[in-house]
């Protein structure tokens, strides 16, 4: 196989407020879920989270589905779990924190399915400086015949038919929309993409944490254009596992803040600034805070 193998740097998007417009432009439903590249191979199948850690065994339902792909192909997309007609982002983070003596089971009581936006591969060939357009028609010819739990996420170059979707699909978890140039190719690590979310989003370094190390209930954080620290509301399962494999150390309480429906609370602090989180702020619950997603601030370059 000559395409990429894994880690891949993924392709990334930008957050606009407004759609563009105009000839040449696609548009795709934002899944909230787990970004993953899936890698098929010969030898079998290899799921990549986007920091680049390998998630094959936490997915076995998904690793089973993507025999059925073509070897050579690698796909790029979201695993999505439904619960009630909708996307459920805190199932996903249960699903990729699972341990492998555990996957089997969530994979059973929390089944997977994958929406596949994109297209690294095909056929062992390397199709990330092909246009967009052409990705997609071959995205399309790979997953169309298969069906769930792989398949294809829709896409349109009518912008009545986007905004349509971008008013009615939040219902089912959809945070929504992406924009792609037709004639773009895929460019890994770069934000290309433009994506318009129904909820803002922030990006804030993590300074301390509420509760123990290995499992805080959680993180204070600040966040872009505030001096103050914020309070997280309480992480989700996952996000609290999740938080404590990043390494957060241990130590006495470092300051105090008020935190949502808790009042005052003592947290650790945490220098380096080496974790960072993506959090929302509703617009019906001013000032509550909530972590979508960790990741792990890049290293520095050595001078």
């Amino acid at each position: 196989m000559s395409g990429p193998r894994p880690p891949v740097r993924v392709a990334l998007a930008r957050a606009v407020r407004e759609l563009p417009r105009g000839p040449g432009w696609w548009y795709e439903p934002k899944f909230d879920g787990h970004r993953m590249v899936v890698f098929r191979d010969a030898d079998g199948v290899v799921l990549q989270a986007r920091s680049g850690r390998i998630v094959t065994a936490a997915f076995p339902d998904l690793v089973a589905a993507a025999l059925e792909v073509p070897a050579g192909c690698v796909l790029d997309g979201e695993v999505v779990v439904w619960s009630g007609g909708r996307t459920d982002f805190a199932a996903v983070q249960r699903r990729a924190a699972a341990t492998p003596a555990r996957a089997a089971l969530l994979a059973a009581r929390l089944p997977a399915s994958y929406a596949a936006f994109d297209v690294l591969a095909d056929g062992g060939e390397d199709v990330r400086r092909l246009p967009y357009g052409a990705r997609r028609a071959r995205l399309v010819s790979l997953l169309g015949p298969l069906g769930p739990p792989l398949q294809p996420v829709p896409a349109t170059d009518d912008l009545e038919t986007a905004l349509t979707w971008y008013e009615t699909l939040p219902a089912s978890g959809i945070e929504g929309l992406v924009a792609k140039r037709a004639d773009s190719p895929y460019r890994g690590g770069t934000r290309a993409w433009r994506k318009v979310r129904h909820t803002e989003t922030w990006e804030g370094v993590v300074v301390g944490y509420v509760g123990p190390a290995r499992r805080p209930s959680a993180l204070v954080l600040v966040l872009p254009g505030d001096d103050e620290v914020t309070v997280s509301t309480p992480l989700s399962s996952g996000l609290r596992a999740e938080a404590g494999r990043a390494g957060l150390p241990s130590g006495p309480v470092t300051g105090v803040a008020v935190a949502p429906g808790w009042g005052e609370v003592g947290y650790t602090g945490v220098e380096g600034g080496g974790l960072l989180a993506e959090v929302s702020r509703g617009s019906a619950r001013l000032g509550v805070t909530t972590v979508l997603r960790l990741r792990v601030a890049p290293t520095p370059p050595l001078p």
